[in-house]
């Protein structure tokens, strides 16, 4: 494993790191045999969130007898100072630790979040107090809004920017890149596999590889998916034209109106498990029709509350119009279940 200076933070960590939303799913010793293994394939890099449910208290429990080997990046997406300083205690807690090295401003993408930050009682002024306390180190901002992260990154209040960049969503390289690099400002690049879509971890990492300071921070739900990414990158990166080809593929398969399995619009008020529901032509496509449909069978019959309140719209951050692709997500499901004899239920 090879290892990179993150920007300004000074911090030393590898060149690949880890994301902490698949080892939710994991049971909790499933998810300390994954971490372990992460450290001792040479992963130092750890970045989770208050908001990731018992993340956060599985790496603690996994990590935290090496904890001056690793790097801890965790975040808050309060906009006031008062809950801000509540997550921030729940992750030291959780983590078993007293400080955070980076800790991060999460999901800012409009005026209106920044504003509150910065305006009277905001997160700010008392995320700048706790790094006077030692809670804190390094300062970090995620965002899924271009503009509002070049904003950000202008404003020089942080070390690190992290943004979704794989080589279906590339655009990033054209100006946030450039102006954190402008200012040392460290790149941290979530979602290497578009939110899941790509399936193709040979071919995301030698595409991400060819930007090496910008840190990927994939999430492993086994042991053998941590032995796979290690294993790229111990082996020389060349990138094809057969592999830029299979890339355009991908791209001209997906479009631009596809879910990257963030889950910021769950969880529905009325039971629509909209992550799975929106990957289902995903599916259908990997699949033949009678697995497709009995694999998202579930998923698929719970479109059928979508009341169309809003709320899914207001939290999507790449502002997808969810029930329309749900929709007609629905039409398709229902089209094969009827092609394969079955019956739509009651």
């Amino acid at each position: 494993m090879n290892y990179r200076i993150l920007g300004k933070t000074g911090l030393r960590v590898s060149e690949v790191g880890c994301g902490g939303i698949p080892i939710i799913r994991l049971q909790t010793d499933e998810a300390i045999e994954v971490l372990k293994r992460a450290y001792d394939r040479g992963i130092t890099f750890y970045d989770t969130a208050n908001a990731y449910h018992d993340s956060e208290d599985k790496i603690g429990r996994a990590l935290h007898g090496v904890r001056d080997q690793i790097v801890i990046a965790t975040k808050s997406g309060k906009r006031d100072g008062a809950g801000v300083l509540e997550h921030l205690d729940n992750s030291l807690r959780m983590l078993q630790t007293d400080y955070i090295d980076l800790y991060q401003l999460h999901q800012v993408a409009q005026s209106r979040d920044w504003d509150a930050i910065t305006g009277p009682g905001g997160a700010w002024d008392a995320l700048v107090k706790a790094r006077e306390q030692g809670k804190i180190r390094h300062f970090g901002v995620t965002s899924h809004s271009i503009p509002m992260a070049v904003r950000l990154v202008k404003t020089e209040l942080f070390e690190t920017v992290q943004f979704p960049f794989n080589f279906i969503e590339p655009e990033v390289r054209d100006e946030l890149h450039r102006v954190a690099r402008e200012r040392n400002i460290g790149i941290i690049a979530m979602k290497p596999f578009a939110g899941g879509v790509i399936d193709n971890a040979a071919l995301a990492f030698r595409f991400l590889r060819q930007y090496p300071d910008a840190i990927p921070i994939p999430g492993y739900d086994s042991v053998a998916g941590v032995d796979q990414v290690v294993a790229l990158y111990e082996q020389p990166n060349e990138v094809t034209v057969e592999d830029l080809a299979l890339m355009d593929k991908y791209r001209d398969e997906l479009g631009r109106r596809f879910c990257r399995r963030c889950e910021y619009c769950q969880p529905c008020p009325n039971g629509v498990m909209i992550t799975p529901a929106m990957g289902y032509p995903i599916l259908a496509r990997r699949m033949s029709p009678a697995v497709a449909v009995n694999f998202g069978r579930t998923s698929m019959e719970s479109v059928l509350k979508c009341e169309n309140c809003g709320t899914c719209l207001e939290r999507c951050p790449y502002e997808l119009p969810i029930p329309e692709i749900l929709k007609k997500n629905y039409d398709l499901f229902e089209q094969q279940r009827q092609a394969l004899g079955n019956t739509k239920p009651e």
